[in-house]
């Protein structure tokens, strides 16, 4: 089994996105990049130099529902024709907006945010969320922990690997110990535990660091030796990778907890204080808050802060 990478841009800051290709039977497409005239020319370009249109394609592999990794699932689809979707059903990136539902309006209101900036990151992701064409539960079949994805000359093994997003998962070729780990493993960023409706309980919030942590160490356990990102080169040497992020999650926890005086603070103004810089540019601000949340809801589950409802506003206090 050959996964071949190809990289396709997008609008964002990140930079391209890479989607792979497993050209046998059924032709697979792990990932298929925004919805852009550039991003599907540049999908369809990369697919014809390796003798594959997208009617040859019969299965859509999402990692995740962001607008970076599954806007062009529908295009391809009804394209191919014949080709099916999957997606774990934690997922809902491909069904509305980010911030699209009043769920999310009632847990940001909740960690702090001033309700005029969020219909400012409302509106921002309302335009983000034109990059993915929304698809209907008919259109998608459900990705599930530990089944397998045959192909005529091996398998992959589906891991739920949450944090970045609820539902997000990785592939395991055990047979050479390879990972394809979307947005999970990246090799020059340390991945964004994004805030999100717990799919349990959407009235809760997903406990997005403390659910990648052991992610991290369940994609530990394979020993790979080849890791294929969501964005920039394959990682050769997870354990190097593995040791940096625990490192740099270790440092940004200290950090967090330093700026939660005894008089309480919220996950907004931490976020504030945090990315003092960058804090008020585009999507970046929803990014810092979820950053912040991601820390203090870790924190305070370690028992290093404590957390109090005041007028419906979460505010933690120090230990």
């Amino acid at each position: 089994m050959k996964i071949i990478p190809l990289s396709i841009p997008t609008p964002f800051y990140v930079g391209d996105v890479n989607v792979y290709l497993i050209k046998e039977d059924p032709v697979t497409l792990i990932d298929v990049g925004p919805k852009t005239k550039e991003a599907a020319d540049a999908l369809r370009d990369g697919l014809r130099r390796n003798g594959v249109q997208f009617s040859d394609v019969r299965r859509i592999v999402l990692t995740h529902a962001h607008e970076d990794h599954c806007g062009l699932a529908k295009q391809v689809r009804d394209e191919a024709k014949n080709a099916e979707i999957l997606v774990h059903e934690w997922e809902t990136g491909h069904l509305f907006g980010r911030l699209a539902q009043d769920v999310h309006r009632r847990l940001m209101l909740r960690s702090g945010v001033p309700d005029d900036v969020f219909q400012e990151m409302q509106a921002l992701y309302g335009e983000v969320s034109l990059l993915a064409d929304s698809l209907e539960d008919s259109d998608h079949k459900p990705l599930r922990d530990e089944m397998e994805l045959e192909f005529a000359t091996g398998v992959l093994k589906v891991l739920h690997t949450p944090g970045h997003t609820p539902g997000s998962c990785s592939f395991v070729r055990e047979a050479n110990r390879t990972l394809v780990c979307g947005d999970c493993v990246l090799k020059r960023i340390t991945p964004n535990p994004i805030l999100s409706p717990d799919p349990l309980n959407p009235e809760k919030r997903f406990k997005s660091l403390a659910e990648y942590l052991v992610s991290l160490a369940k994609l530990r356990s394979f020993s790979p030796t080849l890791v294929y990102g969501g964005h920039g080169e394959p990682v050769t040497d997870f354990e190097e990778i593995f040791n940096r992020y625990i490192r740099a999650i270790d440092e940004r926890q200290r950090k967090v907890v330093s700026l939660v005086p005894k008089s309480g603070v919220t996950a907004y103004e931490v976020a504030e204080r945090l990315f003092p810089e960058s804090f008020g540019q585009d999507v970046h601000r929803f990014l810092a808050i979820s950053e912040a949340v991601a820390h203090l809801d870790y924190a305070e589950s370690e028992g290093k802060v404590a957390v109090e409802i005041k007028n419906g506003v979460e505010v933690y206090l120090a230990r």
